[in-house]
């Protein structure tokens, strides 16, 4: 069994989106070697997530952030007497910090509609990282 670590760093531009990192995290996949095994993507911060998500087009992942502000929405939470961004935790919370993808035959283990989303509830901020780790042989 091998293990290869990598982080990523992306830039976001707005307070809530999702940002297509399969290119990203293929890469990394590429960088280690490993053919076959698991790929564990997770997103360092306590307002950010990762998410797997249809691909076809922007509705899918404009439709998440509609969701979210619908279930969860800005203001009147106890943490925004801190620093006024409660909902971005509590939305984190509910997708999840990670991912993970079967490693099949040197390719990520998705559907076709399938890509990996790092998902930003609190930005814009000029450095997220997303560390991938993937083990196997």
């Amino acid at each position: 069994m091998h293990l290869k670590q990598s982080t990523l760093e992306l830039e976001t531009t707005t307070r809530e989106a999702l940002y297509d990192i399969t290119t990203q995290v293929t890469a990394a996949v590429e960088q280690s070697g490993i053919k076959n095994g698991l790929v564990s993507v997770y997103a360092q911060g306590a307002t950010a997530a990762i998410m797997i998500q249809e691909n076809w087009d922007e509705s899918v992942q404009n439709d998440v952030i509609t969701l979210l502000r619908k279930l969860i929405p800005y203001g009147g939470w106890e943490h925004d007497q801190q620093d006024g961004n409660a909902d971005a935790h509590l939305k984190s919370g509910l997708v999840g910090p990670s991912e993970t993808i079967p490693l099949i035959n040197g390719s990520l283990g998705l559907s076709t509609w399938q890509n990996i989303f790092f998902c930003e509830f609190d930005g814009p901020r000029q450095k997220r990282r997303i560390v991938v780790t993937v083990t196997g042989k």
